[in-house]
């Protein structure tokens, strides 16, 4: 590994070369949009370590891409809500069996599931299941999505906030049935390409696996090296493309989204693809149910916080299981990436969860003291 002299952020570089040897990862990239910047340079971006322990294994680089796990979640799922319900073809508030009538169907006995909403399935309200392993009995693409929205509600919609996969998956599949296509090509179409994400992708080719670090040595589902196919279990079995997981980007892509955020919507050609209406609506935290740190897809700020002390409470952010986050702070006008690849060889390790709150607060009081020099 270099230097950390050789970084422009040289003890946040440093705080995750030791956790490289520490084993909290093999390698990562991490990218800051840093105050009054519009869209990420080219230099923003900085890599650490290898893709797996080995020493021969090749070098993580700045352009890397990774599994983005459930950061799929905000960077795609959500924009695709935000565009749709900008288009006026969406309503937050509508009953979810109103565009997918076999919600409801799947346990008629049960009225609260005509009581979920498309607010509910964005803020975690809705009470479906956080989890369930689908794959183990549901093969393919539509199997799986069957399965999601059978799934029994275990409380009473809008009274808790339990973070759900299942919610994301049903919420995609609402997403493909309002534009008639499949979420990937929607997102690509409609998201990825107006903001210039030259990355971001569902289903890397062939060609491009083999850059991208792997995620785990799977012995158990597909009993092989994951690497270059979506991570998630669920997401694998709907042929990798899901609202909950799916995407793959390097650490710049993540930012283009964050930089969208701050300048009002627009994207770097100048189109507004959003409102500031209907992003300051999606970054605020919801009201119910009490205690929520949930806002419109995204997650705030709480205590403590993966994103540390020094973010503002009017920051939005999200998490991926295989050891990614994305923050931005409205207020200061920042945004950091962080990639990594935690899950390799296992997903044994936990070290990630210590280390985020170091590692933002490390950068952004960098990134401060770079800003005022």
């Amino acid at each position: 590994m270099a230097s950390p002299a050789t970084y422009r952020y040289p003890e946040t570089t440093a705080l995750l070369e030791q956790a490289v040897r520490d084993r909290a990862f093999p390698g990562c990239a991490f990218a800051v949009l840093a105050p009054g910047e519009k869209v990420p340079s080219e230099g923003a971006a900085q890599a650490v370590g290898r893709f797996t322990y080995e020493p021969n294994s090749p070098r993580v680089e700045p352009g890397t891409s990774f599994d983005l796990a459930s950061l799929t979640k905000v960077l795609a799922t959500t924009m695709a809500v935000m565009q749709l319900y900008e288009r006026g073809q969406v309503a937050l508030d509508t009953p979810v069996p109103e565009w997918l009538p076999e919600f409801a169907a799947a346990n008629s006995s049960d009225k609260r599931r005509a009581q979920v909403t498309v607010r509910m399935l964005l803020d975690h309200s809705s009470g479906l299941p956080g989890y369930a392993r689908l794959f183990e009995s549901a093969c393919t693409r539509r199997e799986m999505i069957g399965a999601a929205i059978h799934q029994p509600l275990t409380t009473d919609p809008g009274t808790r906030d339990e973070y759900s996969d299942i919610g994301f998956i049903i919420l995609g599949r609402l997403i493909e049935k309002i534009t008639n296509e499949r979420l990937d090509t929607y997102c690509r179409r409609e998201i990825f390409e107006p903001l210039g994400m030259r990355t971001a992708v569902y289903r890397p080719g062939p060609d491009a696996r083999a850059s991208i670090p792997p995620t785990e040595d799977d012995r158990t589902f597909r009993r092989r090296i994951i690497q270059g196919e979506v991570h998630d279990e669920n997401a694998s079995n709907m042929d990798g493309v899901a609202g909950h997981a799916g995407l793959f980007s390097d650490a710049l892509d993540p930012l283009r989204v964050a930089g969208c955020m701050l300048t009002g919507g627009r994207t770097s050609a100048g189109t507004q693809l959003f409102s500031p209406q209907t992003i300051a609506l999606f970054a605020t935290r919801s009201l119910q149910p009490p205690g929520t740190s949930r806002a419109l897809g995204w997650d705030t700020p709480s205590t403590p916080s993966s994103a540390g002390k020094l973010f503002s409470p009017r920051s939005i952010g999200h998490l991926g299981f295989t050891g990614t986050s994305l923050w931005i702070d409205l207020d200061a006008g920042v945004a950091v990436t962080l990639l990594t690849n935690r899950t390799w060889p296992d997903r044994s390790s936990q070290a990630i969860r210590e280390l985020r709150p170091g590692f933002h607060d490390t950068l952004r009081r960098e990134l401060s003291a770079d800003h005022k020099n």
